[in-house]
């Protein structure tokens, strides 16, 4: 693959990594901002809101802007917010440079995916989407390990000091790597944009990926107690648990590009969600003959992680050829309802975990991915006639 791709391998490392790793410095950060870890645990919040909302807009915003330019003005101040934010003492100033920062990573994210399907090979979309997805997997195993471990040793600020590093330098391999010319494309008129957008294989593709990720985050956000109560395990069984799911996840979003290029969006999610839905049932009925086998409930767990990444490439490839010109704007939206999906599913896991008790979690997820699923065979991928397009 060329230089380039793994230029935006890095970019969503590093984007991913600054969203994530607020989590594993909340400690330091409560103690010397002086709020409660419940008070600070708003910036991450404060990120998914404003990226959620803001990743349509700009992608309207700057439809019309050269890539290059579009990334250089976002990561410099992507890098300015994480500099700024090791210099203040103010809750509220940090806030602000959050939401600053996410309105840089939604900027660029959607953009970024939308580059690399264009510049990719016809026959190996797939493959190129899943490389450059890699890096929001390998910020979860790697990115936010590091940056916690910094901000324990050195202190919070240290944190997003590296963090503007790794900024820097993402910006420099941008300059130097990225394609010249770019290729322009002929953006429609808004209204255009919109009467694609609206379209059954769009818009119900865009609610489905929206189902799957409320699920999936609903079973992540709540996956300690299930196993708690479904394989009585301590802390060293639970750690092993997401370890694997991560790794899996690695493994599954490179084999779901594979699979996206040689059969198809549509076979590849098919297969994706009806085995999510499997792996829920089987984790429901683990519960139910409760006390279960650790290892063949570390094996499902296993198994559901890597396809709940297996199905990215599939969503974006599917997105892109349907979209068309549009294809931009239509993968923004796709991030933010992912992130609304996110929110969604650990709101709505807190309930079924409160009134219903941690084995409702797996057959309500399993509900999702059904609805997802269903969704995408009402709608599926009739791409010559979503992609028809009236310029002025």
């Amino acid at each position: 693959m060329p230089t380039w791709v793994f230029t935006l391998l890095v970019a969503i490392f590093v984007l991913y990594t600054d969203d994530y790793v607020i989590a594993g410095i909340l400690p330091e950060l409560a103690v010397e901002l002086h709020v409660t870890e419940g008070h600070a645990g708003q910036l991450v919040t404060v990120f998914s809101l404003t990226f959620a909302l803001a990743a349509p807009i700009a992608a309207v915003v700057f439809a019309n802007m050269s890539r290059r330019k579009l990334f250089t003005i976002a990561l410099l101040a992507f890098i300015a917010s994480n500099i700024t934010a090791t210099t203040t003492n103010s809750f509220v100033a940090l806030t602000a440079l959050r939401a600053i920062a996410a309105l840089a990573a939604a900027t660029i994210t959607p953009a970024l995916f939308a580059f690399t399907t264009q510049h990719a090979p016809a026959h190996q979309v797939g493959r190129y989407t899943a490389m450059v997805s890699l890096g929001v997997t390998g910020s979860i195993a790697a990115g936010v390990p590091l940056g916690t471990w910094i901000g324990g040793v050195l202190g919070w600020r240290a944190t997003f000091a590296t963090m503007a590093f790794a900024g820097t330098v993402t910006l420099l391999l941008v300059r130097t790597t990225l394609p010249r010319p770019e290729g322009n494309q002929k953006v429609p008129q808004l209204v255009e944009q919109l009467r694609v957008l609206r379209k059954a294989p769009i818009s119900l593709g865009l609610l489905a990926n929206c189902l799957l990720m409320t699920g999936s985050m609903m079973m992540l956000t709540y996956l300690s107690p299930y196993l708690v109560s479904t394989a009585e395990v301590g802390v060293e069984e639970r750690a092993i648990a997401f370890s694997l799911s991560g790794i899996a996840g690695i493994v599954g979003i490179w084999l779901g590009g594979i699979a996206t290029d040689r059969l198809g969006s549509d076979s590849t999610l098919l297969i994706g969600v009806g085995t999510i839905m499997g792996t829920m049932l089987v984790l429901w009925v683990f519960w139910i003959t409760r006390p279960s086998p650790l290892p063949a409930v570390l094996g499902v767990v296993t198994l559901w992680g890597g396809m709940a990444f297996w199905n990215s490439p599939a969503i974006q490839t599917r997105l892109h050829q349907l979209a068309g010109p549009v294809s931009g704007h239509a993968l923004a939206i796709n991030t933010s309802g992912t992130y609304l999906g996110v929110s969604m599913g650990a709101a709505a896991g807190g309930a079924v975990l409160t009134h219903g008790g941690p084995g409702l979690l797996p057959l309500t997820a399993a509900g999702f991915a059904t609805a997802a699923l269903i969704l995408l065979l009402v709608a599926p991928s009739r791409t010559r006639e979503v992609t028809t397009i009236d310029y002025p």
